[in-house]
């Protein structure tokens, strides 16, 4: 795991998560910036953190967001914005910070849903909130940026007793309730921040639970037990192949296209000048 400072934005950063994945990254000794629609509610962040002023929902906002980031980590959320707000931010936000970045070099730590590939679930069907996570997942994919995707369950559902981490994959989990898994905001943060400095969980998705026990302080254990995603690929290795690419909005597969067209790198061996960077 690395251990160098780095400068991380974290977009989403006065949502619940965010909040916590901000004080995580600061702890960890990172320069971190947040980026925020209304700097007042930033003012409880800690004293180091950049505040920056943008508007995921409006690409002209957010250049001066990522310019000069070595790591992105997104934890927006549209929070019960309906079929517009799941398109907009939860898909839009990811695709605008992407286009934002460019040919910039940055590694990825993306947080959507545990059960995200349910597409025939009352939630998904009344929100599409799951079809548009799952786009924004394809999208960081797609991009060649370096990346961990982190599919987290119920917030806060665990047990005084129940913070050790489970790393998961396949997306098996979907009855919708918090019998598909709980996790605590302050380990998502945590698995989000810890992600960008490991080389172990570059190129990998995961559910991410917590059952009765302690936490682990080290978590390259459970990144380096993970399968990588398919190099070039769109979706999750393990993941049902339910979201056929064929029958996706053009504007959809027209945002992929996009996305390719920037020279970042794509697989592990071929992070050198992203490394390089970093040191």
């Amino acid at each position: 795991m690395r251990s160098t400072p780095i400068t991380v934005l974290v977009v989403g950063a006065t949502g619940s998560i965010g909040r916590l994945a901000v004080v995580e990254a600061a702890e960890a000794g990172h320069r971190v910036r947040a980026l925020v629609r209304d700097p007042r509610k930033a003012r409880d962040l800690p004293e180091s953190v950049e505040v920056i002023v943008g508007d995921v929902t409006k690409p002209e906002t957010l250049v001066a967001s990522v310019d000069g980031a070595d790591a992105v980590v997104f934890t927006l959320g549209s929070d019960g914005a309906g079929k517009a707000g799941a398109e907009s931010i939860d898909y839009g936000g990811v695709r605008n910070v992407l286009r934002a970045l460019g040919s910039r070099q940055a590694r990825i730590a993306l947080m959507t849903s545990i059960g995200v590939t349910n597409r025939t679930g009352a939630y998904n069907l009344g929100t599409e909130a799951h079809d548009w996570k799952r786009r924004s997942e394809r999208l960081v994919r797609a991009s060649g940026h370096p990346y961990t995707i982190v599919r987290p369950g119920w917030f806060d559902y665990n047990a005084p007793n129940q913070h050790h981490l489970v790393f998961l994959q396949g997306d098996r989990r979907q009855t919708g309730d918090p019998s598909d898994g709980v996790i605590a905001r302050r380990q998502i943060a945590q698995v989000l921040i810890s992600s960008i400095s490991s080389e172990a969980a570059e190129r990998k998705t995961l559910e991410l639970v917590a059952v009765t026990g302690p936490s682990q302080r080290d978590l390259e254990p459970l990144f380096h037990a993970l399968q990588s995603d398919a190099p070039g690929g769109l979706d999750a290795v393990l993941d049902a192949a339910n979201l056929p690419l064929e029958a996706e909005p053009e504007r959809v597969r027209a945002d992929l296209e996009a996305v390719r067209t920037h020279p970042t790198p794509a697989k592990t061996g071929e992070l050198g000048l992203y490394r390089t960077k970093l040191r």
